[in-house]
């Protein structure tokens, strides 16, 4: 797992098209947080709080307000705000650099960009950019499918038959993310969400035929981009002296990225229909989800009965 990421302000300015109007040459200048800074306070002359670690964002709010600052207090704080180490100072909306932002820029090596978005579209399109090349990742050997909305992470050893599960879930009308590598990243909201390398998108490996194109075979209804993982499945081979939970009220969990998922163990031996296992599992999670839990349910009857025996009884 990537525990530093960082990216560096010439990517973001040329993925973005983002005009430079000013960026030093003798030095790689990245940035760390995937936040936004809007300067109101500061163009004000308030410092005590400010997030300089972030881009800033200079918008028509904040560029008409400076504009009716005097010269002599607009130097000051000028000289102060790029005496700080920001990333990167981006004016929005095609507003125009004035010359006394370039010349403190220049003094003290701070890039400075202009975009002809309004503030909410770049804001928009910096967050979803930085937090896809911030957020935590790893990478997993494993299969990722969307079963009935739910993404269902399916794990296990070398030739238990991962792919050969997921075919068999596509042609039930699932859908594939990804086969043998799953890539994996952290979102904000306490989500973890899997997608393919690019190398292997849409592909699946089965032994015997080789590789084979999910898409050109069955359509692009039979792929996803992307999916948030919601359980994970380990296949593993029939072990007659292991105990399997038969009752569903033993809970497992898998830590990725430090989000807890929930796990299930899938025994595999012939005559086992594990795709249709892994399908009712999916299902199952959802009830769960909605408040029903079909084990619990079992559980408490069987109590109720017991209790109510020992009653009759007494």
């Amino acid at each position: 797992m990537d525990t530093e990421k960082r990216v560096a302000i010439k990517d973001l300015a040329m993925d973005l098209r983002l005009e430079i109007v000013y960026m030093p040459q003798e030095s790689d200048i990245y940035v760390e947080s995937a936040e936004l800074n809007r300067p109101g306070l500061q163009l004000a002359g308030y410092f005590e709080i400010f997030s300089n670690d972030r881009i800033q964002i200079v918008g028509k709010t904040e560029y008409n307000y400076f504009a009716k600052v005097d010269s002599e207090k607009r130097a000051e704080i000028l000289d102060k705000y790029f005496s700080y180490d920001i990333p990167a100072l981006i004016m929005t909306s095609g507003l125009a650099a004035t010359p006394d932002f370039i010349e403190y820029a220049k003094k003290y090596n701070r890039v400075l960009l202009r975009t002809k978005m309004n503030t909410s579209k770049i804001t928009s399109k910096l967050l979803s950019y930085l937090e896809a090349r911030l957020s935590p990742t790893t990478t997993i050997h494993g299969v990722l499918v969307d079963v009935y909305g739910i993404g269902v992470l399916i794990k296990g050893d070398s030739n238990i038959g991962k792919s050969e599960t997921a075919l068999e879930l596509v042609q039930r009308g699932n859908r594939l993310v990804a086969d043998d590598s799953v890539e994996i990243r952290k979102q904000e909201d306490h989500k973890v969400v899997g997608t393919s390398p690019e190398i292997l998108k849409y592909l699946l490996e089965i032994r015997g035929i080789g590789i084979i194109d999910v898409r050109s075979l069955y359509g692009v209804g039979a792929i996803k981009n992307s999916k948030t993982i919601d359980m994970v499945v380990y296949l593993e081979a029939w072990d007659s002296t292991k105990y399997y939970d038969r009752l569903g009220l033993d809970k497992d969990y898998e830590k990725i990225l430090g989000i807890n998922l929930e796990k299930l163990v899938i025994p595999v031996r012939p005559g086992r229909n594990t795709s249709m296992i892994i399908e009712v599992a999916a299902m199952n999670f959802r009830q769960k989800g909605m408040g029903y839990d079909a084990a619990y349910e079992f559980n408490n009857k069987l109590i109720d009965m017991i209790d109510k025996k020992s009653n009759d009884d007494e």
